[in-house]
């Protein structure tokens, strides 16, 4: 499994967070994962290509 680290910022407390995203899986992946600062939900979008991420998304959910 190849992951990568993606740091971002929490669309509701805007903290800057990290999430490992899986992209040994090709293609659009959808789910969601509590912000590490203040709990809430967020929705992560992402899409892989030959073990690159080739876009990403996080919103609130």
């Amino acid at each position: 499994m190849d992951e990568i680290e993606k740091k971002f910022k929490c669309p509701y407390c805007l903290e800057k967070i990290s999430m490992l995203l899986d992209v040994s899986v090709e293609g659009a992946q959808t789910y969601i994962e509590d912000c590490e600062v203040c709990c809430r939900p967020i929705q992560v979008t992402y899409s892989a290509e030959s073990g690159k991420l080739i876009s990403f998304r996080a919103s609130a959910s």
